[in-house]
């Protein structure tokens, strides 16, 4: 275990000392120069592939039989451990779900498993294998009962050291995201957050800079402002900048993430089962743009990333903001509040107004926005819209199919911005009963100048039931999607 110090400095000129966490160790992956019979195995054959008798003939003859089935996944235990046996004429989201069945198969003595078989087909049952390996048991008496063993993934040298090394950095953004995600309020707040987000500079090589209140309004971001006045925790506005030397984006592209860290709903209260008792998960759009951030620092793509995290949870105490109450927003638009649980917009039109400043190339939010999104395609896709150019919409949805982050292009129609318009200021944070996701990405449109995709990841970014190698909870979704498109954009 790994216990990780970080000094910080806020725009104010102090420091903060604090302890980030206790990090698991991760699980290695590794190449093997010959394969150890006494090891686990996962052979990926097709009806041509021969074993080595050295392998030993109980899993030879397995094998065989294997071959001539219809199975496409089986395994036999032995004295040394399992061998696991993978057809090969599979689709890649397939030999992924199978590398989580492995996992939740494996024995706990397991170490270390070695996979055989094409270059391709190892990296994506490795990439089922680890990213299922995630565990936040981190409150339970018993954790180290509960802990996975297995210690290294091994691969043949087919698999290049860059896509071990891509692997291993996805898998950490990936868990770094679950964990923000899964962890309660009561210890991560927004600063905590924001805390959370620096480290991850410090080991990249990225510049952070946490505003606190006093410079938050000193900006006047009224909406996220309004949105922390029912809180006694201090509201947080993080901006992240990765710049790779030789970076082929003259104009910036800015991510910007939902950082609402707990939502009750505010004084328009959710109900708990079924809704508040989840809503830890509601900064899942900010874990989500730090980890793409991050993942591209540590990846060393040649491109300049900044991403905007405002943060604060949602309470109704304090001197909360109510419906009725109108807000005057960063960009000096007002806005008539007509429900309080309509928050995410609130801080992320801010945020957004902000990164005018930057004139970027391309703006892209993500954020758990609304229900209606949920509702509309369940948890297998996000909805995406905007007004960028159709092109980048191609990419990014074909970034999403290879990795298998669905994305589900809604219509941008001018007509949907009707419908938030108020009869006192300028906009409302609320549309009509209907096409809500929409309405929601119309009002966040407004604030920004530069081409814009919005993301509503209500639905992947939170399972209450484990899922193959996604897990239970916080899923870390959108990183390896948003990742998949920058790596490849153009």
């Amino acid at each position: 275990m790994v216990i990780s110090f970080c000094f910080v400095k806020f725009l104010n000129g102090t420091f903060v000392t604090f302890v980030l966490q206790i990090v698991s160790k991760m699980i290695r992956l590794e190449h093997y120069d010959e394969v150890q019979v006494q090891l686990t195995l996962v052979i990926i054959s097709d009806k041509k592939t021969k074993l080595d008798k050295n392998l030993g003939e109980e899993i030879v003859l397995f094998h065989k039989k294997f071959q001539k089935s219809d199975d496409k996944f089986d395994f036999i235990k032995g004295l040394n451990g399992s061998t696991y046996f993978v057809k090969s004429d599979q689709q890649a989201e397939e030999l992924r779900v199978i590398g989580a069945k492995i996992i939740a198969q494996l024995s706990k003595e397991a170490k270390s498993l070695t996979l055989i078989g094409s270059a391709s087909e190892q990296l994506f049952i490795a990439e089922g294998m680890i990213l299922a390996s995630y565990q936040f048991i981190k409150y339970f008496k018993d954790a180290d009962k509960k802990k996975l063993n297995l210690e290294s993934i091994c691969l043949s040298k087919d698999v290049s050291a860059k896509k071990l090394a891509e692997l291993s950095d996805t898998a950490k953004a990936v868990f770094w995201a679950r964990d923000r995600v899964n962890e309660p309020v009561s210890h991560l707040n927004a600063g905590q957050l924001a805390e959370a987000i620096s480290e991850l500079g410090n080991e990249a090589g990225m510049t952070v800079q946490v505003l606190e209140k006093t410079q938050i309004e000193s900006l006047k971001m009224g909406g996220l402002l309004a949105v922390n006045k029912g809180s006694i925790d201090q509201p947080t506005f993080t901006i992240v900048e990765y710049k790779h030397e030789k970076a082929i984006n003259k104009k910036p592209i800015v991510l910007v993430g939902k950082g609402v860290v707990y939502d009750t709903g505010g004084l328009s209260l959710k109900p708990t089962p079924g809704s508040m008792d989840v809503m830890k998960s509601d900064m899942a759009g900010a874990a989500c743009m730090a980890g793409t951030i991050y993942l591209a620092a540590l990846q060393k793509l040649k491109l300049h990333i900044i991403a905007l995290i405002p943060a604060t949870d949602n309470r109704p105490g304090l001197n909360a903001y109510a419906p009725g109450d109108v807000i005057t927003m960063y960009d000096g638009t007002t806005v008539e509040v007509l429900n309080t649980d309509a928050e995410g917009r609130m801080i992320l039109a801010d945020a957004l107004a902000y990164s005018n400043k930057y004139k970027p190339e391309l703006v892209i939010d993500a954020a758990t926005l609304t229900g209606a999104a949920l509702r509309a395609i369940g948890t297998k896709a996000s909805v995406i819209m905007g007004n960028a150019d159709d092109k980048v919409f191609d990419q990014l949805e074909k970034a999403g199919n290879e990795v298998h982050e669905r994305t589900v292009r809604f219509p941008f129609w001018d007509d949907y911005a009707a419908e938030i318009k108020s009869s006192i200021a300028d906009l409302k944070n609320l549309g009509g009963p209907n096409a809500g996701m929409i309405t929601a990405g119309k009002f966040l449109e407004h604030f920004v100048k530069s081409p814009y995709i919005h993301m509503d990841i209500a639905g992947p970014a939170w399972l209450d039931a484990k899922e193959d190698y996604k897990g239970q909870g916080g899923t870390g979704a959108g990183i390896r999607l948003l990742f998949n498109f920058l790596k490849k954009y153009k």
